[in-house]
């Protein structure tokens, strides 16, 4: 049976720690507490949001007049060389136990924050990896004709930052099977604290932030030639990052609110304690300004703006 409930603050449930309540909510934990939220959204004539691991999202200050779906399936299993874990299940902690079970090639994209249905919705990745490079197949339902389909990896449409279930949000992934390859478990373990360690010094952890704010965008080859000579590496499908434009902009430190563009990284946009969606959504808007009139260059959100 569901447990709708009314008015739950949703700041503590994102990583951001911004935003109202949702009129509605209900966490769900297998498929039929998904049909059934869906059954009852329907019958009310009430909008459905879905929220997982609560990165690369920012709540709106009024919160959302919807039924939230808060996302919690997650059971999880290894069976050879593949592991079975729902959407809920935390990235990071299902790379680690992998590791520990001699299983790995996926130990680049740790310490990226959030679920792994998050991470295949999104095709996160880093360090040259990404959820494309690992994933076998994701089962997802349809929240409009409540179909459930297995998608193999060549069905997800994947690209930089981007899946099928981005351009289509009626299908609500469930989960997703991953093939990894046999690790010496120290040495796995190992490179796991590299990647952790080298997040840290190249970007923010542990902070009130979405991860990266936009995606990097792809440039004209003039500034690509501008980066490259500068850093000394080849831009990757003719993109440069963001955090790169937004320091050239003298954007970097830039502060509305309590909202400040990290001194670390500028791409991270950081709740200082009392920033608002209103202050986060106008510091994005001055970078976006500023990074289009310097370079002619769009810079696209990659957090998901809910409300």
């Amino acid at each position: 049976m569901l447990s709708i409930r009314e008015n739950v603050p949703l700041s503590p449930l994102t990583t951001f720690k911004i935003g109202g309540s949702a009129k509605y909510f209900v966490d769900v934990s297998d498929e039929e507490d998904i049909k059934a939220a869906v059954l009852w959204a329907r019958s009310k004539a009430v909008p459905l949001v879905v929220l997982a691991g609560g990165s690369n999202v920012l709540i709106a200050d009024e919160g959302i007049d919807a039924l939230l779906m808060h996302v919690v399936l997650r059971t999880n299993s290894f069976q050879a060389m593949e592991l079975t874990a729902d959407a809920g299940c935390n990235l990071l902690e299902l790379i680690k136990k992998a590791s520990v079970l001699g299983l790995g090639g996926w130990e680049s994209l740790a310490g990226i924050p959030g679920t792994i249905g998050g991470a295949v919705r999104g095709n996160a990745g880093a360090f040259g990896t990404e959820i494309k490079d690992m994933l076998l197949s994701a089962t997802a339902f349809n929240m409009a004709t409540f179909e459930t389909k297995e998608f193999q990896n060549s069905e997800c449409d994947f690209a930089y930052r981007h899946s099928f279930f981005k351009d289509n949000p009626e299908w609500i992934l469930l989960r997703a099977v991953i093939g990894l390859k046999k690790v010496t478990p120290g040495d796995s373990i190992a490179s796991i604290n590299n990647t952790i360690i080298e997040r840290e010094r190249r970007h923010l952890q542990n902070v009130q932030a979405a991860g990266s704010y936009f995606t990097n965008p792809v440039a004209p080859d003039v500034v690509q030639a501008m980066f490259e000579q500068e850093k000394g590496v080849k831009s990757r499908e003719g993109r440069v990052p963001a955090g790169w434009l937004i320091e050239k902009v003298g954007m970097k430190g830039a502060k509305v609110g309590g909202a400040i563009a990290s001194e670390q990284h500028p791409n991270y946009l950081v709740n200082t304690g009392s920033a608002t969606a209103k202050d986060v959504l106008e510091l994005a808007a001055r970078i976006k300004t500023a990074v289009s009139d310097r370079f002619g260059v769009q810079l696209d959100e990659e957090a998901a703006v809910l409300g």
